[in-house]
């Protein structure tokens, strides 16, 4: 069957809900007493970290598959993720019996790949491609086009929408009758598409505003450019939202119906994604942080929050949209909010090759609240001098000042490195 017999409607949401009542979870509510204290009103938290497969996705790519004709089950499925997607498809395989090959991104986590295995068994074949979710995407249609198989898009598809659009069904249960805002993550924009079909033929009034991280906000710069557009680049940090272009029928959504698009810093979503763990004990991936990160950024001035709820009264709904985070990169987390944070920093100096050299920068340049977390230097017995790699951790962001102001009065050279700056990444 076509996705062209289930146009996108929220009667259609509707039918998805009941197909879906069975097999995925009703997500809980939570209030954030961080964030609600924080911003001033109560934020609630739209749990998707807790489904099946840990992930809002198993909604669209199973009621994708359940509307497939025996013939299309029996030549199987394709397609492109860049993790969670992938997931939710697997799931949907293995239960339903269809046999589906899935591409992914090269950036992928190790812990999403492992995943995709346990949950899809024998049911699912893995295709690393080298390159981003878009070039994995392209293969991934092309795979379909020669074999005959269905391609099951991630965004750009009412049914996969549809899946995606039941959450909104439970919060209109849970607590969107006391709602002024929901906030949402957009990759290619199937979530925020979903939520807002349903959501504005009910609650007109509430603000509906889409999240994306600054290094792959392809929704935000469609929206600018009155059109779809590609993205030069795409930041991959924020996997589950790295997608360089935005789908066509979400945009078209988006376009009408959605309030706005909000963007936010990478360094603000390890941040957020850190005080969701220790604070509220939310394990949350990057995207899964998006939204109640943008709650923090966007919602905590009195008079911009005045300004984005319309003047309403009401409770901020943020979705946490998926917990698959890959351990091992809590390093790379903190690092990032550390230095978002205005708490790290990195400096070149060029030490005098003589005793003592040291010592006078601990003593003269750090500050009592200064603590060194990087040093890497390395002797030439046939110089004079030799730099130093050396990152700082500040008690407050406030302290640069005067640890700058020490640095220049001291006789060493030091170079401050700024995180635009090519050397930058290279040493860090």
């Amino acid at each position: 069957m076509t996705t062209d017999q289930f146009p996108l409607s929220p009667d259609l949401i509707a039918q998805a809900s009941d197909i879906l009542s069975d097999v995925v979870e009703k997500t809980p509510v939570m209030l954030s007493e961080r964030l609600s204290d924080l911003i001033g009103v109560p934020v609630y938290l739209k749990r998707e970290d807790m489904q099946k497969c840990r992930s809002f996705k198993v909604r669209g790519a199973y009621f994708r598959m359940s509307t497939l004709s025996e013939e299309e089950r029996r030549r199987g499925v394709v397609c492109a993720s860049a993790g969670n997607h992938a997931q939710g498809l697997a799931y949907a395989c293995a239960q339903l019996k269809v046999r589906g090959t899935i591409y992914l991104p090269s950036n992928t986590p190790k812990q999403k790949r492992q995943r995709i295995e346990t949950i899809g068994g024998d049911w699912v074949e893995q295709v690393i491609v080298d390159g981003t979710f878009d070039r994995a995407n392209a293969q991934a249609q092309e795979a379909a086009r020669h074999s005959g198989r269905t391609y099951v898009h991630p965004y750009d598809d009412p049914c996969t929408i549809a899946g995606q659009g039941t959450i909104a069904v439970e919060l209109e249960e849970q607590v969107l009758s006391e709602a002024a805002a929901v906030l949402v993550p957009v990759g290619g924009g199937g979530l925020l598409s979903g939520i807002t079909t349903w959501i504005r033929s009910r609650f007109p009034d509430i603000k509906i505003y889409g999240v994306e991280p600054t290094g792959a906000a392809s929704m935000a710069a469609a929206m600018e450019a009155d059109q779809i557009v590609s993205l030069p680049s795409v930041d991959p940090f924020v996997d589950g939202t790295a997608v360089g272009r935005a789908g066509e029928l979400p945009y078209s959504i988006v376009k009408e119906l959605v309030d706005d698009i909000l963007v936010v810093p990478e360094g603000a979503v390890c941040t957020e994604m850190l005080d969701l763990y220790h604070s509220d004990g939310v394990i949350a991936e990057p995207a899964g942080a998006l939204a109640s990160a943008a709650a923090r950024m966007y919602f905590s001035d009195p008079e911009q929050r005045n300004e984005l709820l319309g003047g309403k009264d009401g409770a901020i709904v943020a979705v946490v949209s998926g917990g698959n985070n890959d351990m091992t990169r809590y390093a790379e987390i903190m690092e990032r909010s550390l230095r978002h944070e205005g708490l790290r920093h990195y400096f070149l100096v060029t030490f005098p090759q003589q005793p003592g050299a040291l010592r006078s920068f601990l003593e003269d340049v750090l500050g009592p609240g200064d603590d060194i977390v990087h040093f890497e230097y390395t002797k030439k017995n046939n110089r004079d001098s030799g730099p130093a790699l050396v990152g700082i951790d500040l008690a407050d962001r406030e302290d640069i000042t005067g640890l700058r102001a020490r640095m220049e009065a001291s006789p060493l050279h030091v170079e401050e490195l700024r995180p635009d700056s090519e050397i930058y990444r290279l040493v860090i």
